[in-house]
């Protein structure tokens, strides 16, 4: 068996199209949405609009996929608002050292739905399923070679390909396709300062979103009384504050990058 995770995003669009192509084998692409009111709308309206007509067009399955709790559909937006909730489960930047917290969003939401999709399909520890990874050759840091999964092996087809993102965008572009937005929830906390400033200016209401989700998520380190603080960027203050005067060298910050290659792609 053989299946590709799907973001929507360049690198993870332009492997289906090499797929349709017959460049590399893989004829099943996973989307694990996290959630309508999680993923980023663009990219959404990408899969949705774009991608899976494409794809059946040219033969290649792409299946939807989401996380289920007490047998309903769970999202990362909705399980970080649930009343009650403990956990932060984001890479939001503590306020004592800066680093990003634990995250289980990735592994919960997209990495988990996979291997359980596989299991039920039969994968087995003893015959694998591949899954194709969409890193690209300027991206090779981010391989690993253990997926951590028994009945799961990771394969890299971009990488063989010595293809970088440039060229991603190239053979989509070339496939008469338009270039697909970078894919993340839109609450990420790996967005750069100039991703957040720009979801400020163009998208107001999302942005007054993201504010009041990190501050609910302040509020509820508060209530717990474990005297830090989470912020979603590095500057360790509420967004609105993080975000009102950028210099020119922080508008050009680089986004931090989840490495499991199942986000961002």
């Amino acid at each position: 068996m053989k299946i590709f995770p799907y973001g929507g995003g360049v690198q993870s669009t332009a492997s289906l199209v090499l797929a349709s192509q017959g460049k590399i084998d893989f004829q099943t692409f996973l989307f694990c949405n996290v959630g309508d009111d999680s993923e980023n709308p663009e990219t959404l309206k990408y899969v949705h609009s774009v991608a899976m007509p494409y794809a059946k067009e040219h033969g290649i399955e792409v299946i939807e996929l989401q996380r289920t709790r007490f047998g309903e559909a769970e999202t990362l937006y909705g399980r970080l608002t649930r009343p009650g909730t403990k956990s932060i489960g984001i890479p939001v930047r503590m306020g004592r050292s800066g680093m990003p917290a634990n995250r289980a969003c990735t592994g919960d939401f997209k990495i988990k739905v996979i291997a359980k999709w596989l299991r039920e399909h039969g994968a087995t520890k003893e015959n694998p399923a591949t899954a194709g990874i969409g890193i690209s050759l300027d991206e090779f840091q981010r391989m690993r070679s253990d997926s951590g999964i028994a009945w799961q092996k990771l394969a890299y087809p971009l990488i063989d390909l010595r293809m970088d993102r440039q060229q991603c965008m190239n053979v989509i572009s070339q496939a008469g396709l338009p270039v697909p937005p970078k894919s993340s929830c839109w609450f990420c906390p790996f967005h750069s300062l100039r991703a957040w400033q720009e979801m400020r200016q163009e998208k107001p209401e999302q942005f007054q979103k993201a504010c009041e989700l990190e501050q609910l998520i302040i509020d509820r380190m508060d209530a717990h009384k474990s005297g830090d603080a989470a912020y979603f960027t590095r500057k360790l203050k509420p967004l609105a504050m993080a975000t009102s005067s950028l210099t020119q060298e922080s508008l050009f910050e680089n986004e931090d990058i989840c490495d499991s290659g199942y986000c961002f792609v």
